[in-house]
Protein backbone atom coordinates (compact mmCIF):
# COMPACT_ATOMS: atom_id res chain seq x y z
CA UNK A 1 0.00 0.00 0.00
CA UNK A 2 1.36 3.61 -0.68
CA UNK A 3 1.30 6.45 1.62
CA UNK A 4 3.61 9.29 2.44
CA UNK A 5 4.44 12.37 0.66
CA UNK A 6 7.59 13.47 -1.12
CA UNK A 7 8.56 16.24 -3.12
CA UNK A 8 11.19 15.87 -6.12
CA UNK A 9 12.50 17.87 -8.79
CA UNK A 10 12.12 17.05 -12.32
CA UNK A 11 14.54 17.31 -14.38
CA UNK A 12 15.32 19.20 -18.12
CA UNK A 13 14.26 15.76 -20.36
CA UNK A 14 11.21 15.23 -17.82
CA UNK A 15 12.82 12.42 -15.57
CA UNK A 16 11.39 12.22 -12.05
CA UNK A 17 12.69 10.01 -9.46
CA UNK A 18 10.30 7.84 -7.52
CA UNK A 19 11.07 7.66 -3.57
CA UNK A 20 12.73 4.61 -2.34
CA UNK A 21 10.17 3.11 -0.24
CA UNK A 22 7.20 3.31 -3.51
CA UNK A 23 9.99 1.01 -6.03
CA UNK A 24 9.50 -2.65 -4.82
CA UNK A 25 5.71 -2.55 -5.65
CA UNK A 26 6.68 -0.89 -9.28
CA UNK A 27 9.74 -3.01 -10.08
CA UNK A 28 7.31 -5.35 -12.28
CA UNK A 29 6.65 -1.42 -14.12
CA UNK A 30 3.96 0.81 -14.38
CA UNK A 31 1.31 2.63 -15.97
CA UNK A 32 1.51 6.71 -15.89
CA UNK A 33 -2.02 8.40 -17.10
CA UNK A 34 -4.23 11.15 -16.25
CA UNK A 35 -5.80 11.67 -12.62
CA UNK A 36 -8.25 13.59 -11.33
CA UNK A 37 -8.70 16.68 -9.89
CA UNK A 38 -5.31 17.80 -11.97
CA UNK A 39 -3.05 15.24 -11.16
CA UNK A 40 -1.29 12.21 -12.38
CA UNK A 41 -1.97 8.68 -11.59
CA UNK A 42 0.79 5.54 -11.57
CA UNK A 43 -0.56 2.16 -10.97
CA UNK A 44 1.27 -0.74 -10.75
CA UNK A 45 0.50 -3.07 -13.71
CA UNK A 46 -1.13 -5.64 -11.83
CA UNK A 47 -3.51 -2.66 -10.19
CA UNK A 48 -3.29 -1.39 -13.67
CA UNK A 49 -5.13 -4.40 -15.63
CA UNK A 50 -7.83 -5.19 -12.65
CA UNK A 51 -8.65 -1.11 -13.69
CA UNK A 52 -8.67 -1.56 -17.36
CA UNK A 53 -10.52 -4.52 -17.19
CA UNK A 54 -13.03 -2.64 -15.88
CA UNK A 55 -12.99 0.67 -17.87
CA UNK A 56 -13.10 -2.28 -20.69
CA UNK A 57 -16.71 -3.18 -19.70
CA UNK A 58 -17.74 0.26 -19.38
CA UNK A 59 -20.74 0.83 -21.68
CA UNK A 60 -20.13 2.71 -24.79
CA UNK A 61 -23.35 4.50 -25.09
CA UNK A 62 -22.51 6.44 -21.73
CA UNK A 63 -21.00 9.77 -22.21
CA UNK A 64 -18.90 9.75 -18.40
CA UNK A 65 -17.82 6.23 -19.24
CA UNK A 66 -16.30 7.49 -22.42
CA UNK A 67 -15.04 10.62 -20.78
CA UNK A 68 -13.21 8.68 -18.01
CA UNK A 69 -12.08 5.70 -20.67
CA UNK A 70 -10.84 8.73 -22.92
CA UNK A 71 -8.80 9.56 -19.82
CA UNK A 72 -7.16 7.26 -18.14
CA UNK A 73 -6.72 4.83 -21.19
CA UNK A 74 -4.33 7.45 -23.07
CA UNK A 75 -1.57 7.21 -20.61
CA UNK A 76 1.17 4.88 -21.25
CA UNK A 77 3.07 2.23 -19.71
CA UNK A 78 6.73 3.03 -18.60
CA UNK A 79 9.63 1.61 -16.38
CA UNK A 80 12.03 2.85 -13.85
CA UNK A 81 15.85 3.68 -14.74
CA UNK A 82 18.89 2.06 -12.78
CA UNK A 83 18.68 5.67 -10.38
CA UNK A 84 14.79 4.91 -9.65
CA UNK A 85 13.37 7.25 -12.33
CA UNK A 86 10.60 7.27 -14.56
CA UNK A 87 10.37 10.19 -17.91
CA UNK A 88 7.19 11.84 -17.39
CA UNK A 89 5.91 12.51 -21.44
CA UNK A 90 5.40 16.43 -22.36
CA UNK A 91 2.07 16.20 -22.85
CA UNK A 92 1.39 14.61 -19.15
CA UNK A 93 3.31 17.47 -17.66
CA UNK A 94 1.83 19.87 -19.66
CA UNK A 95 -1.72 18.49 -18.22
CA UNK A 96 -0.62 18.41 -14.46
CA UNK A 97 0.87 22.02 -14.42
CA UNK A 98 3.83 20.34 -13.74
CA UNK A 99 7.31 22.15 -14.24
CA UNK A 100 10.70 21.72 -12.19
CA UNK A 101 9.52 20.16 -9.23
CA UNK A 102 6.29 17.69 -8.22
CA UNK A 103 4.73 16.33 -5.26
CA UNK A 104 4.44 12.76 -5.03
CA UNK A 105 1.54 11.09 -2.80
CA UNK A 106 0.71 7.38 -1.78
CA UNK A 107 -2.75 6.72 -2.35
CA UNK A 108 -3.56 2.97 -1.19
CA UNK A 109 -3.21 1.01 -4.58
CA UNK A 110 -2.17 4.27 -6.65
CA UNK A 111 0.58 6.92 -6.37
CA UNK A 112 -0.39 10.41 -7.20
CA UNK A 113 1.67 13.20 -8.58
CA UNK A 114 0.77 16.91 -8.43
CA UNK A 115 2.41 20.68 -9.17
CA UNK A 116 3.84 21.62 -5.99
CA UNK A 117 1.43 24.62 -6.72
CA UNK A 118 -1.58 22.90 -7.15
CA UNK A 119 -0.67 20.09 -4.09
CA UNK A 120 -0.41 23.30 -2.12
CA UNK A 121 -3.59 24.98 -2.67
CA UNK A 122 -5.60 21.55 -2.20
CA UNK A 123 -3.63 21.20 1.49
CA UNK A 124 -4.58 25.11 2.11
CA UNK A 125 -8.57 24.78 0.82
CA UNK A 126 -8.71 22.00 2.99
CA UNK A 127 -6.84 23.61 5.92
CA UNK A 128 -9.77 26.85 5.43
CA UNK A 129 -12.26 24.23 4.91
CA UNK A 130 -11.50 22.27 7.72
CA UNK A 131 -14.76 21.87 9.53
CA UNK A 132 -16.78 20.57 5.98
CA UNK A 133 -14.30 18.28 5.18
CA UNK A 134 -14.66 16.72 8.90
CA UNK A 135 -18.63 16.54 8.00
CA UNK A 136 -18.17 14.52 5.10
CA UNK A 137 -15.82 12.21 6.96
CA UNK A 138 -18.80 11.79 9.24
CA UNK A 139 -20.75 10.88 6.74
CA UNK A 140 -18.43 8.60 5.29
CA UNK A 141 -18.11 6.94 8.72
CA UNK A 142 -14.65 7.95 9.34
Amino acid sequence: MFSGESRHSIDEKGRLIIPAKFRPALQEGMFLTRGLDGCLFIFPLSTWNELAQKVKELPLTNPAARAFSRLVLSGEECQMDKLGRILIPAHLREFAGLDNSAVIVGQGKRIEIWSEKRWNELVERFTQEEEAFAEQFKELGI
